[in-house]
């Protein structure tokens, strides 16, 4: 992704955040000198990956195919010691008719919640027993499998059982909870509007725990094409000290 279609994405969710009222973190308009300048009791921020990101999972077309995402708390699995924060809680932006392409998590459980704005449709697969243990295969790029079994996830509360490749609809104010192993998909209903999603799950790394069924890549390479105006957690070793 070039750094000025980056810049320009996350201009246009701080627009759409203050258009819903929604309030973001204080961090999430901090500019490069900003986190230049922080010391170490900032760490937390970094080492749990606080703050913007985006990406478009290697497609080259954003439009299509990727997701903005602002965390604003997240705990940390590899050092429970330090961040016992067992939760994680992410705004998410999906575009209309944006889409985010088929993965699961390993470890993380979440609930996707629409908090407002057009509809969502999640399309939904078990992973298979093989694939789930095989994490050296995913990393190689091995094509993920899906099971032709049943899905049950949560809807508001209540279980509900789709076919393999089955499709959910959330309208705003409705969630659902995956679990881990669990394939989903899902894209902004097209015509209804861009959707903003909250993600309240596990703590989560994004760097290790995405298995995507196809050849997503969920951390961008960036072309620097112009100045950053606002960093993604990709870029926090670059700028700050710790």
């Amino acid at each position: 992704m070039k750094r000025s279609e980056i810049n320009q994405i996350i201009d246009n969710a701080i627009r759409f955040a203050e258009s819903r009222s929604l309030p973001l973190s204080p961090f999430a308009y901090w500019t490069p000198d900003h986190w230049r300048g922080l010391g170490a009791e900032n760490r937390e921020l970094t080492d749990n990956m606080l703050g913007w990101d985006v990406t478009d999972f290697g497609s080259g077309d954003f439009e299509k195919t990727g997701l903005t995402v602002f965390t604003f708390r997240n705990g940390n699995f590899h050092h429970k010691d330090r961040y016992p924060k067992p939760y994680a809680e992410k705004l998410l932006l999906v575009g209309d008719g944006q889409i985010l392409p088929f993965h699961y998590h390993w470890s993380k459980m979440e609930d996707i919640i629409n908090r407002g704005g057009g509809d969502l449709t999640l399309t939904l697969y078990n992973s298979t027993a093989d694939d789930f243990r095989d994490r050296e295969g995913a990393a190689r790029g091995k094509p993920g499998e899906f099971a032709d079994t049943p899905v049950t996830v949560t809807l508001d509360g209540c279980p509900m059982t789709v076919p393999a490749g089955g499709q959910v609809l959330l309208k705003p104010g409705q969630s659902i909870t995956l679990m881990p192993g669990q394939y989903h998909m899902w894209q902004g209903v097209p015509g209804t509007g861009p959707v903003m999603l909250f993600e309240v799950s596990a703590c989560n790394d994004d760097n290790i725990d995405n298995r995507f069924h196809g050849s997503g890549k969920r951390i961008p390479e960036i072309e620097e094409d112009q100045a950053p105006r606002h960093l993604i957690f990709k870029d926090y070793r670059k700028y700050t000290a710790f």
